[in-house]
């Protein structure tokens, strides 16, 4: 009975730290202000290039991959799921890169003023190198249904791979895609997948010492 209930206890504790191991996160850019504004560290503990700072999600941005915010000139664009502030390649290497690594899929709502072929690339290496794991090709959207900016229609897109991505690379759509509200699942912590392991291998040893008894 005591091994029971302290077999139970072990579960308990690996169910509960286990949501905290694959960390789903959304990258909405709000806070990242400014017209083309290089986001850099932004949400990797640092700064982007106006000295703004983010959550610390361990992901950063190459210089081609700019913040843009409406403004005085603008506006650029309307409608976004996250109001403020979306992505936008001013150049063709505009990567985003996760040092730890993501996996599953790649989440995010666009708005392209042209249908763009391998638009977005995932790669299993940092800034665009390795294996291409999935490339999303994008429909030309941005007018469709509204006229008040030349981006006001956004659509939400997922693209799924197997294996662990670094980087993905959003140059491929350069001039012609705004993003934004980007999502990704981090990989699991080690501490995580230890304490995991470990729990499991003493509730497997405490099943197996009851089972003989």
């Amino acid at each position: 009975m005591k091994a029971f209930a302290l077999s139970a206890l072990v579960a308990g504790a690996v169910l509960t730290a286990s949501p905290a191991m694959a960390q789903t996160f959304t990258l909405d850019f709000e806070g990242a202000e400014g017209y083309v504004n290089p986001i850099l560290d932004f949400y990797n503990g640092g700064t982007d290039s106006l000295g703004q700072s983010g959550t610390n999600y361990g992901v950063s941005f190459s210089a081609d991959a700019v913040a843009l915010s409406n403004d005085a000139l603008g506006p650029y664009f309307s409608n976004a799921p996250s109001p403020i502030t979306a992505l936008f390649a001013l150049g063709d290497n505009a990567f985003m890169n996760v040092a730890a690594g993501f996996v599953d899929g790649l989440t995010f709502q666009y708005s392209s003023s042209a249908s763009v072929l391998d638009a977005v690339r995932i790669y299993s290496g940092m800034n665009g190198t390795g294996t291409l794991l999935a490339s999303a090709s994008l429909f030309g959207n941005a007018a469709i249904g509204c006229t008040d900016t030349p981006f006001c229609r956004f659509d939400l897109t997922s693209v799924m791979f197997a294996g662990t991505a670094l980087s993905v690379s959003f140059a491929g759509g350069n001039p012609n895609v705004l993003f934004d509200d980007i999502s990704i699942t981090a990989v699991p912590e080690p501490g995580s997948v230890a304490l995991l392991l470990a729990g499991l291998g003493v509730v497997g040893l405490l099943a197996r010492r009851r089972s003989a008894v």
